[in-house]
């Protein structure tokens, strides 16, 4: 067992049953983001519930904007409370409701019904969701050793990967329907008698998210210990916004966490725009159906979940910021592939590739190469944000970890309302989402080159007792 404590509390002591309730908290949460936001809903959204994919491509990425702007506004004001409040557990348990309503609610969007109600629930969704992270972040370094958390953080990482491929593969092969047969990928009736000329089959992934998630975040309810009661709530309020000012303020001295947490700010807005984007712009580009996307989905996750496991023993030998540097250039190289890619080409033209159809998934050279792209950003995307998380987690004290995982949700989300608003304003403005997409390489690059600057930890926390 890991024993850790902090300078307001009695040690908590987390058994080997209480991390792994709280690694399984990664598993419940991926499908939302793997099935609905990126390889089966969000592809349905802009392919199949209306008849102009540009405007709701565009749609998509406003709802990823709106989300974004709420959290990064909201989250470290969350977080302060909550390191002043104590438990985190409650707060998880209140947004969790909320998403599992959103999402159960997404089976409602019909083709041909309005966009606004499903994007509401989205945006609902994708708010309560990255609050529940927030909270379950903080809790990581009272449970786990600083030698420790890189590995236990990419582990959890790339458990959420397996979990989030297991519902996809469910639906790929079990639910969704080609729509030119009505079978599914094992050539198959869709159970449930799914239609998919009714997006029944991509519709369905809400509530199965939900499902998923309400399962599997009980184990962290019941053995994963949480912080001590603090303050009563009202006065938790108050104290929290005093202590979030102070600890901005105090961001001034402790220029590594800052400088730290405004390349996390920029390179995640480009890894954010991949995960919301990346499934709707093939879908826009190909015409995939459920089927397609969902394989190209499964094939990314399995080597995310092989990404995540070795950067947990990189990141043990080398430290988190030469995992996080290495999988940005992977995915600077991954975004450049995917943007330069289009039926008949890749590398912008420069490289002609034949337009016919070998029939059968990815048909075309054109897919061919894009699934190669992809799989790198497969490779890249776990470890990215996994080894960001334990590269602050050696950095800040346990007093302050609810404050700052705060704030390093809002890095994470505070102008990446400017990705999808960029990739919205230049799909509009082209009529073209490949000028969209090409907009992530600003974000990656920016925060790539900061992080390089950037110390490692990047201020180190007081010595545990």
């Amino acid at each position: 067992m890991t024993i850790s404590t902090t300078p307001d509390a009695s040690p908590v002591v987390a058994s080997r049953r209480g991390i792994w309730g709280w690694m399984l908290f990664d598993w419940a949460a991926q499908p939302f983001f793997t099935v609905v936001v990126t390889f089966v809903f969000g592809p349905y959204f802009v392919a199949r519930l209306t008849e102009d994919p540009v405007s709701a491509q565009a749609a998509w990425g406003n709802m990823a904007t709106i989300s974004s702007i709420i959290i990064a506004l909201l989250s470290p004001v969350l977080g302060s409370i909550a390191d002043q409040s104590g438990p985190r557990k409650p707060w998880i348990a209140s947004f969790a409701a909320v998403k599992i309503v959103c999402l159960s609610l997404l089976w409602l969007a019909a083709p041909g019904s309005p966009m606004i109600w499903p994007l509401l629930l989205m945006i609902f969704a994708s708010i309560a969701a990255e609050f529940s992270i927030v909270f379950n972040d903080s809790m990581m370094p009272r449970l786990i050793g600083p030698d420790e958390v890189g590995k236990v953080s990419n582990t959890a990482w790339g458990l959420g990967y397996l979990g989030g491929m297991l519902v996809l593969i469910l639906v790929v092969t079990l639910l969704a329907g080609s729509p030119e047969t009505g079978l599914t990928l094992l050539g198959i009736e869709p159970l449930f008698g799914l239609n998919p000329a009714r997006g029944e089959d991509a519709r369905i992934a809400g509530p199965i998210a939900a499902g998923w998630y309400f399962l599997f975040i009980l184990p962290m309810f019941f053995f994963t210990p949480d912080a001590a009661k603090g303050l009563p709530m009202a006065k938790a309020v108050r104290s929290g916004l005093t202590e979030l000012r102070g600890t901005l303020g105090d961001l001034r001295q402790r220029r590594g966490i800052l400088k730290f947490l405004i390349a996390r700010m920029l390179y995640q807005d480009g890894v954010n725009g991949l995960l919301i984007l990346g499934g709707a712009f093939a879908a826009g580009m190909f015409g995939w159906a459920t089927i397609e996307i969902g394989v190209y989905g499964i094939l990314l996750n399995v080597v995310a979940i092989f990404g995540c496991f070795v950067a947990g023993r990189l990141d043990v030998r080398l430290g988190s910021k030469t995992v996080v540097l290495i999988s940005l250039i992977l995915l600077l190289t991954a975004t450049v592939g995917i943007i330069s890619t289009g039926p008949g080409f890749v590398f912008f033209g420069l490289l002609p590739l034949g337009l016919e159809d070998g029939g059968g998934l990815f048909g075309t050279a054109a897919e061919k190469a894009y699934v190669l792209f992809g799989v790198l950003i497969g490779i890249a995307f776990g470890p990215v944000q996994a080894s960001s998380r334990s590269y602050l987690a050696r950095s800040v004290s346990l007093a302050d970890a609810g404050r700052y995982f705060g704030i390093y949700a809002m890095s994470g989300r505070a102008t990446s309302f400017m990705a999808t608003l960029l990739f919205s304003l230049m799909t509009y403005a082209s009529g073209s989402a490949r000028f969209g997409m090409a907009t992530l390489i600003i974000f990656l690059l920016s925060g790539f080159l900061l992080l390089l600057r950037t110390p490692y930890p990047a201020n180190p926390p007081p010595a545990r007792t």
